[in-house]
């Protein structure tokens, strides 16, 4: 089955080609970093400007690169939630005309969902169930794959997700934006014991997280630094940020990954390209005895090769719409 998907939740325009959930014929992607990156983050209203004016032309690349036509596409698929309404918008009403004037069928993906399924194009062996840790600029979830559509939230973060704190580190440490990679690099150069972080407690729930408190910490050491003309060792900050947040995803994936038990722990989503993070859950699963899947750095990124790998097994469980379905800034995976 041959699935055209399309992804424009935030600042890349992506149009992907799949073949049954697995195998990626071609993934498009136009990223906005350059548009927004004088602005330290995305602008959401040049966002959507930007998805209007390259997604045809990503769609049309994707046929020529791979010599298909229009009626060798089965489904549309479309990432619909969450993300910067505008944004989806865009891609939601273009999948919508696409799959109408092909006349095949139509498949909402949730983001967050997608990014947990390019474990399956990286790792063609993985199937559920097992413990997926989902970490991007927008969300933080630790999320219990029981099938490949039925999903439960363990834990998730109560306030800012995980790749906030990268990129508002990024911002005040003077690095360009996305912050991810900035953040990564600088790191290696640093003591990741330099500044003592917080390690918050959030409650009653073990596999929530918090990380408002980490990033204003962070904030505020490099607003004292200027402030009082004390030199901030930029390295040791971006590295002590890595180790702590590291320090809040690690153990309690690896608590959770021991409750359910079953021997696989994935990791998915932009933060998952962090080195420090990629290391510990190397360390923590050799030390458990439990695989650990995480894409290469090309999938953990928004890309539209995810949302088609999803697309397709929420086709096969019969989750399709038509011209009604709508686009939506919050959704819950559950759903």
């Amino acid at each position: 089955m041959l699935i055209l998907s399309v992804e424009s939740t935030c600042d890349e325009t992506a149009v992907a080609i799949t073949e049954d959930g697995r195998r990626v014929l071609t993934d498009q992607i136009f990223s906005q970093a350059d548009l927004h990156a004088i602005y330290g983050g995305v602008v959401p209203e040049i966002a959507s400007r930007s998805h209007v004016e390259v997604i045809s032309q990503l769609a049309d690349r994707a046929l020529s690169v791979t010599g298909l036509t229009r009626s060798d596409i089965d489904a549309v698929a479309v990432s619909y939630a969450p993300g910067l309404i505008g944004a989806v918008l865009v891609g939601v009403n273009f999948a919508k005309s696409v799959a109408m004037s092909l006349g095949v069928p139509l498949i909402p993906v949730h983001h967050t969902r997608g990014h947990i399924a390019a474990n399956y194009l990286a790792f063609p062996e993985l199937e559920p169930p097992f413990l997926c840790l989902a970490i991007s600029g927008g969300n933080t979830l630790l999320v219990d794959v029981r099938s490949y559509t039925e999903m439960k939230i363990l834990g998730q973060t109560r306030d800012d997700a995980a790749g906030e704190c990268f990129d508002k580190t990024a911002r005040v440490l003077g690095l360009p934006y996305p912050g991810g990679a900035p953040i990564d690099a600088l790191s290696k150069q640093g003591d990741d014991r330099r500044y003592p972080l917080p390690k918050p407690y959030v409650g009653e729930n073990p596999y929530d997280m918090s990380f408002s408190g980490l990033k204003t910490a962070v904030i505020n050491l490099a607003h004292h630094s200027e402030q009082t003309g004390e030199e901030l060792d930029r390295a040791g900050l971006a590295a002590s940020l890595c180790r702590a947040v590291s320090y809040a995803l690690v153990p309690r994936t690896m608590q959770a990954a021991r409750k359910l038990g079953y021997g696989k722990v994935c990791v998915a989503g932009g933060v998952a390209a962090n080195s420090r993070i990629r290391s510990d859950f190397a360390a923590a699963c050799e030390k458990s005895g439990d695989r650990l899947y995480i894409p290469p750095l090309k999938l953990c990124g928004d890309n539209a090769a995810m949302i088609g790998a999803q697309g397709y097994y929420e086709y096969l469980a019969g989750h399709t719409a038509g011209t009604e379905l709508n686009a939506f800034a919050n959704l819950s995976l559950e759903v």
